[in-house]
């Protein structure tokens, strides 16, 4: 297959006990199948060598991935202490996977790597060892240098991308934490993102309601009239294309999602169910507001199933081409 010009992506194991190395190894076996750029991996090769019997191609630098993709799967070797099995986590894997993410993170911030795409970690066995970030999307936000309220999180399938406003807290608490300042913040970044990421040049937002009906003129709540067209009508004032407040049950048919490039909603379920509805194995959480590309397949670690050959690559496969396919947008925008 053709090489792209650019620096190959990064991508961090996660939790070496977990299915992130064996989806990345089948990306690799499928390379060809997946239309996959070259990539080079991160972590403990004994992770891969558990799941996996194909070759592993060790590099030091990764300028050196585009000669060895075709010859194993290019990997920079995370020392660690212990072998972690598949299915049984540990704290010197908790290490190993936080050692991968900083050095994939270093890689695409000096330009030798083009993106970074991160596998599944275990948030429970990296707080034990003193992490102190909700998610990998904070600790990737703070090594950029940009304030984590000011990155959002993304979830982008073939057909329909989604931006929550508010993303894992209770849904008691949402309609509390809604502000016009909030929507107005989150709107910008996913419009830009668009812009820089995707190659949209006017970029088309549709906002969604907060209660059924988008409150019915208040009869059903006051947030849409009090909270969320003033943050709409100040983003037109801007120049943007946005629209709403939007009724959600009647927002991601086929026909409405034709009419807009991304959607702002104002909670995680009403972002992500439709996106999964409609692509469960090929959504991909993306991450807007950064100075570099981040995407993530957008499944766990999966502790259940490691070492089982029960992992579905897709997911992987579809972080690591959306990566790719914004990097390049990126760098035909510079």
């Amino acid at each position: 297959m053709s090489r792209s010009p650019l620096s190959p992506l990064a991508v961090s194991l996660g939790d070496p006990a977990g299915i992130g190395p064996e989806v990345i190894a089948k990306c690799w076996d499928n390379r060809d199948r997946f239309e996959l750029p070259p990539f080079v991996a991160i972590g403990d090769p004994r992770s891969v060598r558990a799941v996996w019997d194909g070759e592993i191609a060790t590099i030091d630098d990764p300028r050196e991935a585009d000669s060895a993709f075709d010859v194993g799967l290019p990997l920079i070797q995370i020392p660690s202490p212990e072998e972690d099995r598949p299915g049984h986590p540990s704290v010197a894997g908790a290490h190993c996977s936080l050692d991968a993410l900083e050095i994939a993170v270093g890689l695409a911030r000096s330009g030798s790597a083009s993106a970074v795409v991160t596998g599944p970690v275990s948030k429970e066995q990296l707080y034990s060892i003193g992490f102190r970030h909700p998610g990998q999307t904070e600790f990737v936000a703070e090594r950029c240098g940009i304030a984590s309220a000011n990155v959002v999180m993304m979830l982008a399938g073939a057909t329909l991308r989604t931006v929550p406003v508010t993303t894992h807290i209770p849904l008691r608490d949402v309609p509390d934490e809604l502000t016009a300042a909030l929507i107005e913040s989150r709107g910008r970044t996913t419009l830009r993102g668009l812009q820089r990421n995707f190659g949209i040049a006017e970029p088309r937002l549709a906002i969604t309601g907060l209660n059924p009906h988008a409150g019915e003129g208040g009869l059903l709540g006051q947030a849409e009239i009090e909270v969320i067209a003033p943050a709409i009508a100040a983003l037109r004032a801007e120049g943007w294309r946005v629209t709403g407040p939007h009724p959600a049950d009647t927002l991601f048919h086929e026909t409405a999602r034709a009419r807009f490039d991304a959607a702002l909603c104002m909670y995680h379920d009403q972002a992500l169910i439709p996106v999964k509805a409609l692509h469960f194995t090929d959504a991909v959480n993306i991450t807007l507001g950064l100075p570099i590309v981040r995407t993530a397949p957008d499944h766990g670690t999966a502790f259940d199933i490691a070492g089982q050959d029960k992992a579905d690559p897709r997911p992987m496969a579809a972080a690591l081409r959306l990566a790719a396919e914004c990097a390049a947008n990126r760098s035909a925008a510079a």
